[in-house]
């Protein structure tokens, strides 16, 4: 058998309840859903994590949140605990994505307690890291990235069952008039954050690729010796889409 990738998608706050029904409806129906081929997850908005997971219990397809707090309870206006994460039927949680990073002034400081949180409360944590335009171009990508990835791992204690997966998205790369970066580039540097893991570990840790991936370059991004899989935007929002790269990759990989 060949290389068993992630695949994902984080609806951001796209979907209604009714389109996130008609989306898991889909999904449930299709082989994929009971398949070993592939790990899915979804990562749906707060307002419908609870019947995204109820929709999808009995498949495979790992259910996220898209942010979580560092704290399990207190007075936090508007954040979501771990706890909660749990109770609602997640068992992932997105840290750290770039519009977080841009917009709400997550620092890698707050990167590391969430991602230590989310372990400790037995949630895959899944670690966005990424250069920005103007890193890229100043020759800082691998600085950057080393950077992020020791800080979100700096805090986590390492309990049996603990599982950290980290998602390279270029800033540059991602939303509509993304560039999607080459796939060798891409390849070379999670092949880098890779060594930074294991340098910490003594092993290393899933890296997954987001940034435009789409129909066309899924599989050449999959294919690639230090990508595990990815982390898709805007083309797995439709159901239909999610399901065609699945195929897709899948099939390529076999």
């Amino acid at each position: 058998m060949g290389k068993r990738p992630f695949i994902g998608t984080s609806w951001k706050m796209n979907k209604t309840r009714a389109e996130a029904d008609a989306f898991c409806t889909t999904l449930a129906a299709s082989p994929w859903a009971q398949s070993d081929a592939a790990s899915l997850f979804v990562i749906p908005p707060f307002t419908v994590l609870s019947r995204v997971s109820d929709a999808l219990d009995g498949t495979r397809v790992t259910v996220g949140a898209q942010n979580a707090h560092w704290q399990d309870a207190g007075a936090w206006t508007g954040e979501i605990s771990p706890l909660q994460v749990k109770d609602a039927g997640g068992r992932l949680v997105e840290i750290g994505h770039s519009e977080r990073r841009t917009f709400f002034n997550e620092t890698d400081e707050t990167v590391s307690l969430k991602t230590a949180a989310a372990v400790r409360h037995g949630l895959i944590a899944l670690v966005c890291i990424g250069d920005t335009r103007e890193e890229y171009e100043a020759g800082e990508t691998a600085a950057v990235l080393k950077r992020q990835t020791e800080a979100a791992l700096s805090r986590v204690q390492w309990q049996d069952g603990a599982t950290v997966i980290l998602a390279y998205e270029p800033v540059w790369s991602i939303g509509e008039g993304g560039t999607p970066a080459d796939p060798g580039f891409a390849d070379e540097r999670q092949g880098e954050v890779k060594e930074v893991v294991t340098g910490l570990l003594g092993r290393p840790l899933p890296v997954l690729y987001g940034g435009s991936v789409n129909p066309t370059n899924c599989v050449d991004l999959a294919s690639r010796q230090n990508i595990d899989g990815l982390f898709i935007g805007r083309s797995a929002w439709q159901a239909e889409g999610y399901l065609g790269i699945v195929e897709s990759v899948t099939s390529a990989l076999a």
